[in-house]
């Protein structure tokens, strides 16, 4: 079975009409527009078919955005990975791009200096989102309006039918944790915040919590349910029974009250209506529970969710099942490398690349006995012009060949029992010009500064994202997206709250695992990405030093491409890492590689040799 669909699946043409129909909508509300954002209840990356709201109405299919369409004009916002997509699968005489970053709704709305009268679905807007929202709107007279039915669903008329898919149970031989310990640490957090109760709304904080998987989402083993855990009793979660398997329906009775999710709004209102303080997380939560809790007399106290952290800060269970996993993935990779370079410019495409590349990654995990259960998210697979769109994804009609003269960039990764996979690498279609190699050492100059940085306790991702960039920034260049984010284990390939950008406010802590992968974007011409995942490892005093310094354990194992490295832009000391990284991945990669892929590895990780 192949996870990974390359049909087309947005047509700019069908935006017209259907924001025509959205606006009849607006007319008989008597609203000037609705937001209409990338987004479901439970606020994740990836949403089921039911709620991909966005991309049927703009045919935009990015992860992350929201539309503003007013009476006479629609506005898309997104950030800096999907500027160039967003222009390509949109009607430009529909919508107009708008950035998500720089000025996103809530301050695009506070720029313009009229009333407006806008709806929203507070099932699918962020308490902090919504506040925001309705704080702009008012400055200039105007309101936000919550609307009892979402707009979208009542133009779409084959909307999908919510997902019922299976639910298992993640072993504690992978979890590291029973859940019973987990929910009962959870219920200690609610009791110190002096909430009555949490509701968890993100399925990842619940699949963690209760050491359970599902296949409700593409790429990410979510089952989508919510959960009331209280400071004192037993735990409520709402899930549909459909979903669970006897033996999974079995496990969880014993950890929790099993209630139907239709009786959320009721039973959260009865909670509430008793007086009790419920714990919401303002940046995760929809703004429908805080009016669902305050309508019924119940009081709201501001708080993170208190699974977020501890989810992601692995445990050794969970770093040994993070290892293992790249272990496999490196094989799968070195033999797709090594497949790639035995085919001539020209002979294959975008697609006959991700699709080899599945196929291996399933031969590999079948051999190590630990079966591929998913792509972590749908390879980016992008050759020529098409690379410099950081989240390109190929399908039929933007297929191309990759070509004599050009790069080729494939971000992809592995969804395993006992990790998630994630790895970008760039490589030349025949001989890389000078402008190329420049630019990928460039990068590479930046992955390797977060490989080796070291770092007190209390840095952020922010106080050393610049690390990946300066070498980029002192040639005038940069790229439009962060550096590095959090990763699952066995969940999210994009986890919270640790990530490395500008915006990245989350203390490092051991355990953590990110992304490392600066880049380098030419439009129309290329694009470079060199990635590969850290944990963050225990402070340790260095040797003549007086204070314990964190730093990063990389888990990618790979060969960087040689072909493209300028080695008179390089240090010392970065020679010396990479020759060091490519004897580690040849060490570990090598015993399980054979044939073609074997000689290619001892290849790729030849040493460059460095001085002194």
């Amino acid at each position: 079975m192949m996870f990974q669909s390359f049909e087309v699946s947005s047509n700019p043409a069908t935006g017209a009409p259907r924001v025509a129909k959205l606006r009849a909508e607006l007319e008989g509300l008597k609203l000037d527009g609705f937001l209409v954002p990338r987004a479901d209840e439970h606020q994740g990356e990836y949403v089921p078919a039911r709620a991909q709201r966005l991309a049927w109405l703009t045919g935009f299919t990015g992860s992350a955005g929201v539309v503003l369409v007013l009476k006479n004009k629609a506005h898309l916002f997104v950030d800096g990975r999907y500027t160039l997509q967003a222009a390509d699968q949109t009607d430009p005489s529909v919508f107009t791009i708008e950035s998500l970053i720089d000025t996103p709704p809530a301050v695009w709305l506070r720029s313009i200096e009229r009333p407006l009268t806008i709806g929203f679905d507070p099932w699918l807007h962020t308490i902090s989102e919504t506040k925001a929202l309705r704080e702009a709107l008012e400055k200039n007279g105007g309101s936000l309006v919550a609307v009892k039915d979402n707009l979208v669903d009542l133009i779409w008329d084959d909307q999908p039918a919510p997902p019922l898919e299976a639910v298992t149970i993640q072993p504690e031989k992978y979890a590291g944790k029973l859940a019973k310990v987990k929910l009962q640490e959870l219920a200690d957090a609610v009791g110190k915040a002096k909430a009555d109760a949490t509701i968890l709304t993100d399925p990842s904080s619940i699949a963690w919590a209760f050491n359970i998987r599902g296949n409700d989402v593409s790429n990410t083993p979510l089952p989508l349910a919510f959960a009331l855990i209280p400071a004192n009793g037993e735990p409520l979660l709402f899930i549909d029974k459909r979903k669970l398997p006897m033996e999974t329906e079995a496990y969880l009775t014993q950890l929790a009250t099993l209630r139907a999710p239709s009786t959320l709004d009721n039973d959260v209102a009865d909670f509430a209506a008793q007086g009790h303080t419920v714990m919401l997380d303002p940046a995760l939560a929809a703004e429908k529970l805080r009016l669902i809790i305050e309508k019924a007399g119940g009081k709201i106290v501001e708080g993170l969710d208190p699974a977020r952290l501890p989810r992601a800060i692995k445990n050794k269970t969970e770093l040994e099942g993070a290892r293992k996993s790249h272990e496999r993935d490196g094989v799968a990779m070195v033999s797709f490398l090594s497949w790639i370079d035995h085919q001539a410019p020209g002979t294959i495409d975008e697609i006959d690349a991700a699709t080899k590349l599945e196929e291996t990654r399933h031969e590999i995990a079948q051999g190590f006995q630990m079966p591929l259960e998913n792509l972590s998210f749908d390879s980016i697979s992008g050759a020529g012009p098409n690379g410099a769109f950081a989240h390109y994804r190929v399908n039929t009609e933007s297929n191309r060949k990759l070509q004599d003269g050009e790069l080729y960039l494939i971000d992809s990764g592995g969804q395993y029992r006992d990790g998630t996979t994630d790895i970008t690498r760039t490589l030349p279609v025949g001989t890389p010009t000078a402008d190329m190699k420049k630019k990928f050492t460039l990068v590479l100059k930046g992955m390797i500064a977060i490989s080796t940085a070291r770092f007190p306790k209390g840095t952020r991702g922010m106080d050393i994202d610049v690390l990946a960039r300066i070498a980029l920034w002192k040639q005038g260049y940069d790229y439009g997206h962060g550096t590095g984010h959090g990763v699952g284990s066995f969940l999210s390939v994009h986890e919270g709250p640790q990530n490395i950008s500008k915006r990245g406010t989350q203390e490092l802590l051991p355990g953590m695992i990110l992304s490392n992968e600066p880049g380098y974007y030419k439009p129309g011409g290329y694009g470079i990405r060199t990635e590969n995942l850290l944990i963050v490892t225990e402070p340790q005093v260095p040797e003549g030093g007086d204070l314990p310094m964190m730093g990063f354990e990389t888990i990618t194992l790979c060969p960087i491409d040689k072909r493209l490295i300028d080695t008179s832009l390089l240090v010392r000391e970065e020679l010396v890492w990479l020759d060091a990284y490519h004897a580690k991945v040849r060490e570990k990669l090598l015993p399980h590689t054979s044939g073609e892929a074997r000689e290619w590895l001892v290849n790729a990780t030849e040493p460059f040799g460095h001085e002194g």
